[in-house]
């Protein structure tokens, strides 16, 4: 049997990984920590406990390395606007309508905070370089805020992480409430029409909020 050579070694490890990290990240949000089983995720993908763990060492070295993940991504995406070549209004509209569509994509985020929350943010805690990676979040929308101050546009009592969480705080909820928000009022929260409208929203409301005088 042929030998893969380095390069392909790698690839297929990084496959491999990925995969798994992918199948943990749906088993975790699900059952969360507790209840997600290590045994579960190697049937899903085919492999087996031991390779997992050759992989990220155990349970909980795997479950962080999710958490790591999913707020990569999101940071990653927030990275991906030009803030700086739109209007401070516009970029702050955008910012707060690509979190909302990048919260409504990935509901497992959600769970996955919502889990941590449970908890205290015990795992999150072991994780420390996840506050570097918040960081670009807060620097861009301060970028974005500071434009807008210099232009007389946006208010002055507000810094980047209360608009963070008031962006936050709204996607989140859409998610998170959409089955008991949903049923006690007879909407279909994730409906696509009803997801445009919010979406447009939120974009009013952080943008009428902060160009209030």
């Amino acid at each position: 049997m042929a030998r893969l050579a380095p390069s392909e070694r790698i690839r297929d490890a990084d496959r491999t990984r990925a995969e798994l990290l992918a199948v943990a990240t749906e088993v975790f949000a699900t059952h969360g920590y507790s209840g997600a089983r290590v045994d579960e995720i190697a049937e899903r993908t085919s492999t087996t406990k031991r390779m997992i763990y050759y992989y990220f060492g155990g349970k909980e070295q795997l479950y962080l390395a999710v958490l790591e993940a999913a707020y990569r991504n999101i940071r990653e995406a927030e990275q991906s606007i030009n803030a700086g070549d739109l209007p401070p209004a516009d970029a702050v509209r955008r910012i707060a309508e690509l979190t909302f569509d990048h919260h409504h994509a990935h509901p497992e985020f959600i769970r996955l905070v919502s889990v941590e929350n449970i908890h205290q943010a015990e795992h999150l805690q072991q994780v420390e370089h996840l506050r570097d990676l918040g960081a670009p979040a807060a620097s861009l929308l301060e970028d974005v805020l500071a434009r807008g101050r210099e232009a007389g546009a946006f208010r002055t009592d507000v810094d980047a992480i209360d608009v963070h969480m008031l962006i936050s705080a709204y996607c989140v909820f859409q998610v998170a409430n959409s089955a008991t928000f949903g049923f006690l009022f007879g909407r279909d929260m994730l409906a696509d029409d009803v997801r445009r409208r919010h979406r447009a929203i939120l974009g009013d409301a952080v943008v009428a909020w902060l160009t209030a005088r």
